[in-house]
């Protein structure tokens, strides 16, 4: 499925045999850092890294352009919205709309972040089972009914996609046809209503089932963490370029997006 993030998660990397703690721990201080950029050489400097950690986890380009279409839709519309939309002097008129080059430069500014950010979050989350990351960022002390809210909404989006396609297929082989018409919304408002009430009945079904087998609010596993001096190594070289982008950003050698490119 498209949201199988994990799904090549058996592939050997450098990234794949690093310890899901430190991995969690170095690589979300990373992102951290990507997140703080404000200058467009060093957001560029972040997405170049983003793409070497990518190709050191030796995940497939298919699986990873696959997932990064989503995102690319979602942030190409900036291009459009904030060159129009910023407010300030005019460079220039685009159909009665002022374009502001500090608008377009913000744009790419977040572009750049925000890819570099998913590339990363492709590569730690990518690198190892989703159930062993989740189980390493409870050893990080994260609270454990936020963790097993992430596993049961990763677990179970696959169980509700499947049943929404069941559904459509359903209506399809009935001859339903969608139009632009009343009856097309009532019957996609039923459809909305059925899945949720579907969804409501599976989900106190596996929790009944659940308790059944004693469960007490914590989920044991079997899955153990070593950590080598090879782990440390990766932690480190991770912490010191968040900090050496985060240094680089803030230490005046470039101007800020919305005054320059530089």
């Amino acid at each position: 499925m498209a949201l199988d993030i994990d799904r090549h998660a058996h592939v050997s990397s450098p990234i794949n045999r690093w310890d899901a703690r430190f991995k969690l721990a170095s690589m979300g201080l990373f992102i951290v850092a990507i997140a703080l950029l404000k200058t467009l050489p060093m957001a560029l400097l972040a997405l170049a890294l983003a793409i070497t950690l990518l190709r050191v986890s030796k995940l497939p380009l298919k699986f990873i352009s696959h997932g990064l279409a989503f995102v690319l839709v979602f942030l190409l519309p900036f291009f459009i919205v904030m060159p129009l939309s910023y407010p300030g002097e005019p460079a220039f008129t685009v159909m009665g709309l002022g374009f502001a080059w500090e608008g377009l430069r913000l744009a790419t500014l977040i572009f750049l972040k925000a890819l570099a950010i998913v590339m990363v979050s492709f590569a730690i989350f990518g690198s190892s089972r989703f159930d062993v990351s989740m189980l390493a960022l409870q050893h990080l002390r994260c609270p454990r009914v936020v963790v097993q809210m992430l596993l049961f909404t990763y677990r179970y989006t696959f169980t509700f996609l499947d049943e929404m396609k069941r559904m459509h297929t359903s209506m399809l082989a009935r001859g339903f046809a969608p139009r632009t018409d009343l009856r097309t919304l009532q019957v996609f408002g039923h459809f909305v209503g059925t899945l949720l009430v579907r969804s409501f009945e599976r989900t106190e079904r596996v929790y009944k089932a659940m308790l059944s087998k004693g469960y007490q609010g914590t989920l044991h596993s079997m899955v153990s963490f070593a950590s080598g001096p090879a782990d440390y190594a990766k932690a480190l070289l991770a912490v010191t370029l968040a900090g050496a982008l985060v240094a680089g950003d803030f230490s005046g050698l470039f101007n800020h997006a919305e005054r320059g490119w530089f």
